[in-house]
């Protein structure tokens, strides 16, 4: 989802003005310049340039279709998330009353999109992040990190749901996984390690992901014509 595809928002609106200055009867005629302007914006608008991180990911997505892997990513914060997701829901479900929880594990899909969200309530989806530690949990963070606000989108998308709330919680490290002193959070009070960010859905976001798929089609079909 990063970068620009076709006219940023300044440039459509630049056109639109060229655009409306040229048909109007009334107004000056447009100088040499503002024509090659005009001129370019109409070309980028229907000949969009992919970005190149869309055309990255792409190449390692087509290159996983063919030779059958996925590019493994490891690290020692989503090794402790794996470790610790199960025991981090059933503190967030007993903190928040929700009584006796289970963890989703259905995959939901559509033509453009697919995942697998940790819980799903009566009217909201629940994705839980465990945070290394206490100088990574987001106890004065009020902005999330908006791939996290993209997943939610996606998850609400597919279940039907319009609610979604993001849960850090501030889980003790499993010994195996421990890089630095130990910590104990047991004994500390829900405030300090539960973050919850509550989002709303945003069909005009599911609309440029749809787009983005389609380009990402294009692109990939391209690249299979290469080989």
């Amino acid at each position: 989802m990063m970068g620009t595809i076709g006219l940023t928002e300044k440039q459509s609106q630049k056109l639109k003005a060229l655009t409306d200055r040229h048909l109007s009867p009334s107004a000056k005629p447009l100088t040499d310049n503002m024509k090659t302007e005009m001129d370019d914006l109409i070309d980028k608008r229907e000949n969009p340039t992919i970005p190149e991180t869309l055309k990255s990911y792409c190449k390692q997505w087509l290159k996983e279709q063919l030779y059958g892997t996925k590019k493994r990513i490891e690290n020692k914060y989503l090794a402790k998330g794996l470790e610790v997701e199960a025991i981090a829901l059933e503190y967030y479900a007993e903190q928040r009353g929700l009584g006796f929880v289970l963890q989703n594990i259905e995959s939901f899909e559509n033509d453009f999109m697919r995942g697998t969200p940790d819980l799903i309530l009566s009217d909201e989806v629940i994705d839980m992040k465990a945070s290394w530690d206490c100088f990574s949990f987001p106890l004065f963070e009020d902005d999330v990190d908006r791939a996290y606000w993209m997943q939610l989108q996606g998850y609400m998308h597919l279940t039907g749901k319009r609610k979604a709330r993001l849960v850090y919680t501030l889980q003790n490290t499993p010994e195996e996984l421990e890089w630095d002193e130990p910590a104990n959070y047991e004994g500390l009070p829900s405030n300090l390690r539960i973050k919850e960010y509550q989002f709303e859905y945003d069909p005009e976001f599911i609309k440029q992901v749809e787009f983005r798929v389609r380009v990402c089609r294009g692109y990939i079909k391209q690249l299979i014509e290469k080989i």
